[in-house]
């Protein structure tokens, strides 16, 4: 499902309307009275309460006026706030607002903070307030008289249903701009925006549902998003399907380097972790001092040890060692648990570097990376990096702050300069692509805050690209099986408390349940948006 910045949904909107002949009113038309259906589906006990509309000047206004009128056809009470004066609005909004002075709907003009306050008696009696005051294409920050009545509403402890997106949400960041309306639900139209996925956009959004306006399918395909939301369709179609004729031989082979003393499980999970997303072979390179305990405990995977140092690590002496088992592999995962000696740096460089085949870098990986991120724009096979923000901070030299005001922009802008396939991990993971896609994956829940779960992720994507896929889906899917199966365990088990090792021993089951469902079938987390 596409995803849209502001910029790409004013040019449908104006494409629409400019190549296609559908006027702006008729999607205005269609945007209010979709809205109003859900807002109906969500707050079924309205025909008794008071609704009121806090509407701005503009487009969004408009959405809500004419929300306004049919919820009064309706018979429904309802009062209409404008914050600015009545000759200032204009065009399909003015129409609009026409129609419910004709109709005798309720308008009141609070076109200041005096008049806010004088009618505040009058406010404190709604009920429900929509919020129709600020469209999706606000970009600075929200000050003054606005920045006021959006207080006001979020003080007021009334349910507030947002139309297109909360008013001081910006877009495409999902970042609070100022003052922002905390909804408990939105209807957007046509797409999602960004701002609605990501946090913590999608806290101040609330239940999101997507309507329908009228925009072509062919509109939306010439101005063709640069973002997604991965659906279960999406992720049952690049699975596909395995011949009946498949073995071990035909289902790739992974090398993984990865463990040191104190660290032999993060090694040890994301060998297994790739035989249970489907890897033929996977074998684990690991220190020799480490290989006795290894083998205890994958026992499906094979191990090769490697000569350490006195201090039980790998160096640069053993790259020709791994570097002859890169020839028959498909897939090499580097840097789980691997340590943070300046030794073993110099040898994760050097894979890096001189690197056969497709490679997934995590954890002491991506340490080792900071400050030669130029080792990944070559023309050697392709990379897959899975930071958490942390990790991507270091990488970046920005603050993690920073990175989170931005996860969509930093992680599209890092994978575009470094031609790599990116996989932002945290609440809802980002995947930023070389040529600028990028993919938001909704699954996943706060329950899998514990040590191991990346390096599942780590062992899932690598499975997948072993297996043949493509980087771009391997991290797609690979990210979403994770999280799927995360959501599994916190329903079934608890919020939290289950382990990575569990997490692991279900994915076999998630794999299974989407293979077998239909395009169209949703996730339990699809109904938010529709």
């Amino acid at each position: 499902m596409y995803l849209v910045t502001a910029e790409e949904m004013q040019r449908m909107d104006r494409e629409t309307i400019e190549s296609c002949g559908i006027p702006g009113r008729v999607l205005m038309e269609n945007a209010g009275r979709g809205a109003t259906r859900f807002l109906l589906d969500r707050f079924p006990d309205l025909s008794r309460k008071r609704i009121g509309v806090m509407a701005g000047r503009g487009n969004n206004g408009g959405d809500g006026f004419v929300m306004a009128r049919y919820l009064f056809q309706k018979g429904m009470r309802v009062a209409v706030y404008l914050l600015s004066e009545t000759e200032k609005v204009r065009g399909d909004a003015a129409a609009n607002l026409t129609l419910l002075e004709k109709l005798g709907v309720s308008v009141t003009e609070l076109p200041d903070a005096e008049a806010f306050s004088a009618r505040k008696m009058a406010l404190a009696h709604q009920d429900l307030w929509i919020d129709a005051i600020l469209g999706t294409g606000l970009s600075s920050e929200v000050k003054g008289y606005f920045r006021t009545v959006i207080d006001y509403m979020n003080a007021s402890g009334k349910p507030i249903f947002a139309v297109d997106i909360p008013s001081g949400l910006h877009s495409d960041t999902g970042q609070p701009l100022g003052g922002c309306v905390r909804a408990e639900a939105t209807a957007t139209f046509a797409f999602p925006k960004i701002g609605h996925l990501v946090y913590p956009g999608a806290e101040f959004t609330g239940d999101l549902k997507v309507i329908d306006i009228g925009i072509p399918p062919h509109i939306a395909e010439a101005v063709n998003p640069r973002q997604a939301v991965t659906t279960p369709g999406r992720v049952r179609k690049d699975l596909g399907s395995r011949p009946p004729e498949a073995h071990k031989g035909t289902t790739g082979h992974l090398l993984v380097v990865a463990g040191s003393p104190g660290k032999s499980g993060a090694a040890a999970m994301t060998a297994m972790s790739a035989l249970r997303a489907g890897a033929g072979l996977v074998t684990l390179c690991v220190p020799k001092s480490l290989n006795v305990l290894m083998e205890g405990h994958v026992l499906e995977a094979m191990t090769h040890p490697l000569p350490e140092t006195g201090a039980g690590i790998l160096d640069e002496t053993v790259f020709k060692a791994i570097f002859n088992l890169f020839s028959d592999k498909q897939c090499v995962a580097v840097g789980p648990g691997l340590g943070s000696a300046a030794q073993t740096g110099a040898l994760v460089r050097r894979l890096i570097a001189e690197r056969r085949n497709t490679m997934v870098i995590d954890a002491d990986g991506l340490n080792h990376l900071v400050g030669h991120t130029d080792l990944l724009k070559t023309a050697r096979p392709p990379v897959i990096l899975t930071p958490h923000p942390g990790e991507m901070a270091r990488l970046t030299n920005l603050s993690t702050a920073d990175i989170q005001k931005d996860r969509v922009g930093t992680a599209r802008q890092f994978a575009v300069e470094w031609k790599a396939h990116l996989v932002l991990k945290g609440a809802r993971t980002v995947i930023a692509h070389p040529d600028g896609r990028v993919h938001i994956n909704p699954t996943g829940n706060p329950g899998m805050a514990s040590g191991g779960m990346g390096d599942i992720l780590t062992g899932i994507i690598a499975g997948l690209a072993t297996q043949g896929h493509p980087p771009e889906a391997a991290a797609r899917v690979g990210a979403y099986l994770h999280g799927a199966a995360g959501d599994r365990l916190a329903n079934a088990i608890a919020p939290y408390g289950y382990l990575a090792s569990d997490l692991m021993a279900a994915l076999p089951e998630e794999i299974g349940r989407m293979m077998s469902i239909g395009e169209k079938e949703p996730h339990p987390w699809q109904p938010v948006l529709g």
